[in-house]
């Protein structure tokens, strides 16, 4: 059974930093691809970066890809995602997921819980 465990959340001040893990089990994801996406209270859920397993290969969404790096650890099955100069509209439950291709629409095969970020002003 595959799970993919967020952590690492939590409330910080606008201008913090904060590194979300998931934790991956369950299933070979050297082929894979591993994103994180949020969701803020009434919008849609965004894509925020992507990793791919085998090689590191990474992008992100414009918005953020001077203020987050998303990294793993093939040795300990993680995934991070570190950010810094958090803003108010960071705020969000952020998701990990695992898809065996790359897509920026949510179209992955496996979800974690979420984590919940708060980002005051």
């Amino acid at each position: 059974q595959v799970q993919l465990v967020e952590s690492g959340g939590g409330s910080v001040q606008s201008g913090g930093s904060l590194r979300l893990s998931c934790a991956a089990s369950g299933r070979d994801f050297s082929n894979y691809y591993m994103a994180w996406f949020r969701q803020a209270p009434g919008n849609e859920r965004e894509f925020v970066a992507v990793i791919r397993w085998s090689n590191g290969e990474t992008f992100y969404r414009n918005s953020v890809k001077d203020r987050v790096t998303i990294s793993h650890d093939k040795a300990v099955n993680m995934v991070f995602l570190q950010m810094h100069s958090l803003r108010p509209e960071d705020t969000a439950v952020y998701y990990c997921a695992a898809g065996d291709h790359l897509n920026l629409v949510g179209a992955y095969d496996y979800w974690g819980q979420g984590t919940q970020v708060t980002v005051s002003s």
